[in-house]
């Protein structure tokens, strides 16, 4: 089986966000399955050749290799892509990204049949590369080369949807009769995801409880009907995590590596090298608390800014590291000047800080108010971080709450999304972390959670053989 991915991210290319390491991790695991997968992605300014040694094919294409066997083809077009930025720069989106990546989708597809690929299946990721299955059918439908292939559009964060105005329609080089309610039409603009939605075989979502929660007011950001429409076409596979990047026992950037069997000294050392590296007072008998993430409204941030202060008069020490907007930086910053022994902050992201956080954190904190699916408490789990967290998305999907009683479940999740329910929650990991025994406990439990992307990539593969 011919699988071709295409994204407009893929680590360790290029890289904004979490779409990114699953369009770098997924195809690896596929591979190891037995298939036959290729990516397709813009040849992006910061793809040095330095780095991922280029052979030119020609004028429209360039490849490299993601691992040993894996062929990346980057589509070149110096006007749209040699830039500083993948989306955007620090005066915002990109003006003319409709016709950066129209032009992307449309030149996968011509290169397919240029270079003879034989593609069964097409993976396609949020509304950068919706057109593709919308092109398949209304611009290449007719060519023969092009019979057979199904489409895979793969939702990662449903509230991202390439909206552009009505008059860049034209540019799409589709029929004017396809604006309108059914395909592009948006409130009188055009909608990318929307028309991939509508044109795909199979529309995927990020996790199981993601795939349900996109079909409600609350979560489907004015696309509930239409995702309800295609509620059989509709599956939510879980992400998995690259298990190799993220892994205590050979991470080369946490202090001390550890693992299920040694953790409880080891990562007590981690603590107190993360405790110093935020110039923070050592305390064992006290939780160190780490977030790390964007700073913003989906992340939880506002919620966060609610309870700090109470945090900061518990027996705690809470560490965030992450950028965003303005307001929260500031907010931040003062909380952090009030409280120099109980709160750090580092306005920055660099993954040897985020591997030292959640190798040296006692728990973590993901108080998202919507989580598509979340890979921070996953990787906290995988480094014994337990995680408390919203009741959302894969974050509900991953985390099972802890019982004392019983001693089963590997995080703390609060139901409403309030400061009050979110203290509570957060009161309680301090109760368990005072307890040792119970404690170590649910450690142990979290070590044993597997989010491999092997176990996901299976499920792709029986998604596969089902469309064909």
């Amino acid at each position: 089986m011919n699988i071709v991915f295409c994204s407009s991210e893929v680590f360790p290319f290029v890289k904004t966000g979490g779409l990114a390491d699953v369009c770098g991790a997924l195809p690896l695991a596929l591979e190891r399955l037995g298939m036959e997968v290729s990516i397709f992605l813009p040849r992006y300014k910061d793809i040095k050749p330095d780095q991922h040694p280029l052979e030119k094919i020609n004028n429209r294409v360039s490849k490299t290799r993601l691992g040993k066997n894996i062929q990346v083809y980057l589509i070149e077009q110096a006007k749209y892509y040699q830039r500083e930025g993948l989306y955007g720069d620090a005066s915002g989106d990109y003006p003319d990204n409709l016709e950066r990546f129209q032009y992307f989708c449309r030149q996968t597809l011509e290169v397919w049949k240029q270079l003879k690929l034989k593609v069964d299946i097409v993976h396609c990721h949020d509304w950068q590369t919706a057109l593709i299955p919308v092109y398949l059918k209304e611009k290449f439908g007719k060519d023969s080369f092009y019979a057979g292939i199904k489409t895979v559009l793969m939702i990662h964060n449903l509230a991202f949807q390439g909206i552009f105005p009505r008059q860049a329609y034209p540019l799409l080089g589709l029929k004017d009769e396809l604006f309108n309610p059914q395909t592009f039409e948006y409130y009188g603009q055009i909608n990318l995801l929307k028309a991939g939605i509508i044109y795909s075989d199979q529309v995927t979502t990020v996790s199981r409880r993601y795939a349900k929660e996109i079909q409600t007011k609350q979560f489907g950001c004015g696309l509930d009907g239409v995702l309800k429409s295609r509620r059989d076409e509709i599956v939510g596979i879980l992400n998995g995590l690259d298990t190799d990047v993220w892994n205590p026992e050979k991470d080369p950037l946490i202090a001390k590596r550890y693992s299920s069997d040694d953790f409880i000294e080891l990562k007590q050392e981690n603590k107190r090298c993360l405790q110093e590296s935020f110039k923070l007072p050592s305390c064992e008998d006290n939780p160190v608390f780490g977030f790390v993430g964007r700073l913003s409204h989906q992340k939880g941030v506002d919620l966060l800014l609610e309870v700090m202060g109470a945090m900061a008069a518990s027996s705690l020490q809470m560490i965030v590291l992450g950028l965003g907007e303005k307001e929260h930086i500031l907010r931040l910053t003062e909380m952090a000047e009030r409280n120099p022994k109980k709160i750090a902050v580092r306005f920055a992201f660099d993954e040897k800080t985020a591997h030292q956080i959640y190798a040296g954190s006692d728990l973590l904190l993901m108080p998202s108010c919507f989580e598509p699916c979340g890979l921070s408490q996953m990787i906290a789990l995988r480094y014994g971080t337990i995680p408390v967290v919203y009741k959302t998305g894969g974050l509900a999907d991953t985390v099972v709450p802890f019982d004392p009683s019983s001693l089963h479940g590997n995080g703390f999740l609060f139901e409403e999304y309030t400061p009050a329910a979110f203290l509570t929650m957060i009161n309680r990991a301090i109760k368990v972390y005072g307890d040792k025994k119970k404690f170590s406990r649910l450690v142990r439990n979290a070590f044993q959670c597997d989010f491999s992307w092997d176990k996901s990539a299976g499920i792709y593969a029986r998604l596969y053989k089902n469309l064909l």
